[in-house]
């Protein structure tokens, strides 16, 4: 037991810390423009996942605004695409999409981003807001895919700051294929 608290702490403490390649892509990506989907790919994506958010948010335009933005943010990067309906099972494990969520380490938020990552990247801690959350979580997702060579498995470990810990990954993926697979 004590080993295992041991593991949390350093997890724990390595999540805090900000990755200073990962602050350069997330200030060009905040810079950028906001995507656009294809609107019939729009409307499947809508009647396909809409109901399964009915359980979490009680709000249409809410639920609608989060299927948008995690379309459009798992599709943003052409050179490395997040499935979308695995963002929103990352979503329900790290939040169960609360948007005001905050864990006992201090990450916030639907996708539980770290509040470093704001003050890092100069604008202004907009955590709690949809947009700005899924759009910084999906990159932070994709920055840690790339630097683990597209192993699911441990860029999974490190977004949520548990090296080693196979655990998380697994209940993501369980998620994902459960209950969220598109």
């Amino acid at each position: 037991m004590v080993a295992l608290a041991a593991a949390c702490l350093a997890a724990t403490a390595a999540r805090a810390r900000p990755d200073p390649p990962l602050a350069k892509v997330l200030r060009s990506i905040l810079a950028s423009p906001q995507c656009y989907a294809d609107q019939f790919d729009a409307q499947v994506w809508h009647a396909s996942m809409e109901p399964r958010l009915r359980p979490y948010v009680h709000s249409y335009a809410q639920r609608i605004e989060i299927l948008d933005d995690v379309y459009c943010e798992a599709k943003r990067d052409p050179t490395l695409p997040l499935p979308p309906d695995l963002v929103l099972a990352l979503i329900a494990v790290e939040s169960r999409f609360n948007r005001f969520a905050v864990s006992k380490v201090g990450a916030v938020g639907l996708m539980q981003v770290m509040p470093f990552w704001p003050k890092q990247l100069g604008v202004a801690n907009r955590l709690v807001e949809i947009d700005a959350n899924i759009r910084i979580g999906c990159q932070i997702l994709r920055h840690y895919l790339r630097a683990e060579h597209r192993d699911w498995i441990r860029a999974l470990e490190r977004y949520n700051g548990s090296d080693g810990h196979i655990g998380y990954p697994e209940l993501v993926m369980s998620r994902w294929q459960h209950a969220w697979r598109y």
